[in-house]
């Protein structure tokens, strides 16, 4: 099994209504997305995944609904652990394959699903 990996990013804002802290308050975070596929070799094309249709699905189902948006407009409570999770659900109607979601919400903060 090989395992791939296309990383993303995404500019966007929140606020954790839940949370006592300054968290609470709207702030905004530059978002890294990790999505890992495993596979085997196809012994036809030579790769596990075609990088450009992983691309296409991520931008258009993902980024764009999130990049440069309100998380709170999309997801009730967007703490880290349930954008991951949204990321997840809406990645698996189109890959069978992701094995791991990493998302980065600080340069020494992510969660992993």
């Amino acid at each position: 099994m090989i395992i791939c990996k296309k990383g993303f990013m995404i500019e966007s804002s929140h606020f954790l209504p839940r949370y006592v802290g300054k968290c609470k308050q709207l702030h905004g975070h530059r978002w890294e997305l990790e999505v890992f596929l495993e596979g085997d070799i196809n012994p036809d094309t030579g790769m596990v995944v075609d990088f450009s249709q992983v691309k296409y699905i991520v931008q258009t189902r993902v980024i764009d609904v999130l990049d440069h948006k309100v998380l709170n407009d999309i997801i009730e409570n967007p703490t880290a652990e349930n954008v991951v999770v949204w990321i997840q659900k809406v990645l698996s109607q189109h890959f069978d394959n992701v094995i791991r979601l990493r998302l980065w919400e600080t340069a020494d903060n992510y969660v992993e699903l």
